[in-house]
């Protein structure tokens, strides 16, 4: 019948990017529980929720009437207290210049006692003071931090305590954002000993992307914040959070993502998944052409990458891969090369660039 034709590329080494793929879970880059640091009713609700805050944007207001009036008496009281401080400090100074004419050395130490007393008291009255505008501003609740906030679990009207432990609501801030991944202390213990064997280089910086739900890449970045420093005692991992910008609030608390991370490259030769097959022993192979004859290889690989197996022994560069025409080809069959490109899609093209698909005798076009 004479020799079959099969497509083929020739193979080529290359640094090849090494990436692993972890799952991991988005957390808000900040998140606080607004509770009220007076007591009082609640007079306004005054954000719309989800809506963007900014830091000290007014969310709550609680009747202020009891807490002025606390304010006007302490200022009283700030007064009275100066006004009596200055009467001791007149008495002290008088008694001074009459000292052992008219006034004694003890009645002159009782009127210094009492202008110390007079100082106490209106240093008091000072800090009552500060406390009652202290509890003026707070009956103004305001959002510590840039964000959005929940829906209020309080309505207008509604009695609340100081420090209570129901949130009045929550602000929460996602952008940026956080994405917490973790990592198998023992495939970290792997890409070490890559390293330091020379079969792995390290890149300048840590490629991170991110992979939605949807299966979409998201369009940013992202930038490790936190290494790992522990290794999970139940499950084996080490966490690592990663921050993203998230300005069109794509990610959200909570999500379940995958992070793709690209550590370094390796030298080594990328052979198409569509070529290899697995033996009944699980062994990757692959068919390269010989003298004419298709010959099958054991191939060794290191994960993958596109839609390659990123291979490290059982072929060398140069050799003619066989990617097409693989139905029903066996170990030492007589085979008559052609020259072939794969698209991005998997589809198989001659080399010439003629647009027809190439088709083994035999076989289907990308078997």
């Amino acid at each position: 019948m004479g020799p079959i034709a099969v497509g083929v590329v020739t193979l080529e080494q290359q640094d090849i990017p090494v990436t692993v793929t972890v799952p991991g879970r988005a957390v808000a880059y900040e998140t606080v529980d607004i509770r009220p640091r007076v007591s009082g009713v609640i007079s306004e609700i005054a954000y719309q929720p989800g809506r963007a805050l900014g830091r000290g944007d007014l969310l709550f207001r609680i009747e202020a009437e009891t807490y002025e009036a606390e304010l006007a008496t302490a200022e009283a009281r700030v007064a009275l207290a100066e006004a009596s401080q200055g009467a001791a400090d007149a008495t002290v100074r008088r008694y001074e210049a009459l000292e052992g004419t008219g006034i004694s050395t003890g009645a002159l130490e009782t009127a210094q006692v009492a202008a110390m007393q007079a100082a106490a008291d209106l240093s008091a009255a000072r800090a009552d003071l500060q406390i009652a505008r202290l509890n003026l501003e707070r009956t103004e609740i305001t959002s510590p931090i840039s964000g959005r906030a929940a829906v209020a679990s309080v309505s207008v009207g509604a009695l609340v305590t100081e420090n209570q432990t129901t949130a009045l609501t929550t602000v929460t801030r996602i952008d940026p954002i956080y994405v917490d991944i973790e990592e198998s202390s023992r495939r970290i213990g792997e890409m070490r000993a890559r390293m330091n064997a020379g079969a792995l280089q390290m890149g300048d910086s840590l490629d991170i992307a991110l992979r939605l739900e949807t299966g979409a890449i998201y369009p940013g970045r992202g930038e490790l914040v936190s290494p790992g420093i522990a290794v999970s005692t139940t499950t084996g991992t080490t966490r690592f959070r990663i921050r993203f910008d998230n300005p069109d609030r794509l990610i959200l608390p909570g999500q379940f993502l995958r992070a793709e991370l690209t550590v370094g490259t390796t030298t080594a030769i990328l052979v198409p998944q569509m070529a290899t097959a697995r033996s009944s022993s699980g062994a990757l192979t692959a068919y390269v052409v010989a003298d004419g004859v298709a010959q099958q290889r054991v191939l060794t690989s290191q994960g993958t990458y596109g839609n390659g197996w990123i291979v490290t022994d059982g072929v060398e560069p140069g050799e003619q891969l066989v990617v097409d025409g693989l139905t029903n080809l066996q170990d030492g069959a007589e085979v008559a090369p052609v020259a072939v490109v794969i698209s991005d899609q998997g589809v198989v093209t001659p080399a010439d660039g003629s647009s027809q698909a190439f088709t083994a005798p035999g076989a289907p076009a990308g078997n």
